[in-house]
């Protein structure tokens, strides 16, 4: 069994290069400029931690469920083509100030219809639940879990997810608006496929 030190650092790794820039870490620091930032920071943050164990979870139950070799060998295609995929957005994808204010016209659409601080914990825990569904990040941290320890997976998961809303609340939107994108995606993409190599690489049980 792969060792929790190896699932923390992977997931560490992964999680603060695909979280930091993204349309939830925008969300967060928006937020925080219009409500409470412990607010803020607690219902985005509990959002990422529940978000994290149930891809842990998912990923966990994969190689129970099918063959161990079919999950480590499609875990393997995740991170060739999530490293491909953030490369590409790397270069081709829109700037971080068109993302920024994608972002920030979707929130005061939302913010003019629920106005009030009693609902700003369930609407950042919301905004960002549904933010990352489906996400990359999401979907890489079950291919982890499915390969690495996941108790390892979600303790690198959950403190990448606390750095980078802390980084997001705190910093505010000027810490967003001055973040390279194309930086993040590029070392991301690369990230991915050392993980992709690695995967290859290695042996697993049937």
């Amino acid at each position: 069994m792969s060792s929790v030190v190896q699932g923390f650092t992977k997931s560490l790794a992964m999680t603060v290069l695909s979280e930091i820039g993204d349309k939830t870490f925008f969300a967060a620091a928006i937020l925080a400029m219009r409500h409470p930032r412990r607010l803020v920071l607690s219902g985005c943050l509990s959002s990422l931690i529940v978000m994290t164990i149930l891809s842990a979870v998912v990923g966990w139950a994969a190689p129970n469920l099918i063959s161990r070799k079919l999950t480590h060998h499609v875990t393997t295609l995740l991170f060739f083509g999530f490293g491909l995929w953030s490369l590409w957005d790397a270069f081709t994808g829109e700037g971080e100030a068109e993302e920024l204010a994608e972002v920030e016209a979707k929130l005061d659409a939302d913010f003019k219809a629920n106005t009030g601080t009693t609902k700003t914990n369930s609407k950042a825990f919301s905004i960002t639940f549904f933010g990352e569904w489906g996400d990359k990040s999401q979907l890489a941290t079950i291919g982890l879990a499915a390969d690495e320890n996941p108790v390892g997976v979600v303790l690198g998961g959950i403190i990448g997810q606390a750095l980078c809303t802390t980084a997001a609340v705190l910093g505010g939107k000027s810490l967003a608006s001055q973040i390279s994108e194309k930086i993040v995606a590029l070392s991301g993409g690369v990230l991915f496929i050392v993980f992709g190599l690695q995967s290859f690489l290695s042996t697993v049980g049937s």
